[in-house]
């Protein structure tokens, strides 16, 4: 029977996102690893491939499509000897209606055909579930062909995107057979209550009230400013943040950065004052091992390597691109790296991958000149420093004497969960240490 396209999850936090462009018509031959479609999510515009072969039959979601929910169906494709009459006739789906096809995905559950038989002919199986609860990923043929062979997906690796198992994998398997499956819950079981959805404040139809009469123009929040609101209201409503301030003196740092940059001149490399707080940073955290964590739910995961999230604004919203291995890569490989990392945030190019992880973040408003300001943290990462701009003050000398110095003031907003007071002051202490003494970084 024909197989559904499904709206792909191309990122762990992508709910739902655009079909900018199909690469493909109703008609066209695919095999495994063939582009279909051009999908935006909330952060980039990605390629989405083809993990079974056959025929384009129908083309369910027109280009341009907004909100269409991750799981819900986009095309169907016919195997061989199916043909466009196997297709039923029906309506694309509406994007505020698939959300019941993405949480039947969830569930494990294979909706039916749009337009088809109540009866399901030969439904494919349920998503299957390994045995520590994680769900495996096949396409909905895999399914079907392992159900018939009675093999378990369990035991068969997958060599489709994100290794997913695609035809070729359950076809080629010698896998052990599948066991019987438990008996399913009965239908009388009561579902939990459901826990009131938290105030949102007014809503659209009542702000727009408040101000009948008066000019404005209505902006769409377009995928990336929804997950922006949606992260950070759920950032600040449920991480108990607490903030230590500390002024760093930065005359050291800036001769020493000149000195460099004259000497790296050759080779075209050009260090920032941010490509030194990256790097302080990152060292801070192998200094202080305990706070180079994240909060995972019921547990913290104390991380090995610092890897260090900085946040790129970007036209209508901020990436927050990971430099990896950060601790372990010098002043000048991190400069490239951030500016490539960068510039294709501003583009809209990053890959997931590259903005996905992380313990600690940075965000650097000193060049708009932000004196100092609060960041959110930015879950799981344990802590965000909130950097402000580096200006001309009067202090006290170690002598008891008054001078002028370059003074920066930094804040870093903290989750309590992950850590505590003292902890916290340690690594900021660390910071600090390697910014004002920046030739110690190189050691």
């Amino acid at each position: 029977m024909p197989t559904e396209i499904l709206m792909p999850a191309l990122s762990p936090t992508m709910e739902e996102g655009t079909l900018a462009k199909w690469l493909v018509k109703e008609g066209d031959t695919v095999s495994s690893g063939d582009l279909l479609a051009e999908i935006e999510t909330d952060k980039a515009t990605m390629e989405f491939e083809a993990v079974d072969e056959g025929v384009i039959g129908k083309i369910l979601v027109a280009e341009g499509t907004e909100g269409v929910k991750v799981n819900s169906p986009i095309a169907v494709l016919l195997a061989d000897g199916e043909s466009a009459d196997d297709v039923a006739a029906a309506p694309a789906p509406k994007p505020e209606a698939a959300q019941d096809t993405a949480q039947a995905a969830d569930a494990g559950d294979k909706a039916a055909p749009a337009g088809g038989s109540a009866s399901p002919a030969s439904p494919a199986p349920a998503a299957p579930v390994a045995a520590d609860g994680n769900r495996i990923f096949a396409s909905p043929l895999a399914r079907r062909i392992a159900a018939d062979k009675g093999l378990d997906l369990a035991s068969i690796a997958g060599s489709g995107p994100r290794g997913r198992i695609i035809k070729s994998d359950v076809e080629n398997a010698t896998a052990a057979p599948k066991e019987p499956a438990a008996l399913a819950p009965t239908a009388s079981a009561a579902p939990a209550a459901a826990a009131p959805a938290p105030a949102t404040g007014p809503s659209a139809d009542m702000v727009a009230k408040m101000y009948e009469g008066r000019a404005y123009e209505e902006v769409k929040l377009d995928g990336m400013r929804k997950t922006i609101a949606a992260r950070l209201s759920e950032a600040k409503q449920t991480i108990p943040h607490f903030y230590l301030r500390r002024d760093i003196q930065l005359d050291a740092l800036l001769a020493f950065r000149s000195q460099l940059n004259k000497q790296l001149e050759g080779r075209g490399v050009k260090l920032s004052v941010n490509d030194f707080i990256i790097k302080a940073v990152a060292n801070a955290l192998q200094a202080v091992p305990e706070a180079n964590a994240v909060w995972a739910g019921d547990r913290v995961l104390q991380m090995k390597a610092s890897d260090v999230a900085v946040a790129v604004a970007i036209e209508g919203g901020l990436f927050t691109p990971v430099l990896q291995d950060a601790d372990v890569k010098s002043l000048s490989a991190l400069s490239t790296e951030m500016k490539d990392l960068a510039a294709r945030a501003r583009d809209r190019k990053l890959a997931p991958h590259e903005y996905q992880g992380g313990a600690f973040a940075i965000s650097n408003l000193g060049m708009f000149g932000i004196d100092n300001f609060d960041a959110i943290v930015n879950p799981p990462h344990s802590g965000i420093l909130a950097v402000g701009a580096g200006s001309k003050k009067p202090v006290v000398g170690a002598d008891g004497e008054l001078k002028v110095a370059t003074v920066m003031s930094v804040t870093m907003s903290v989750d309590h969960r992950v850590i505590d007071g003292a902890l916290g002051a340690n690594l900021l202490a660390a910071i600090v240490e390697n910014l004002e003494n920046p030739m110690v970084m190189l050691a």
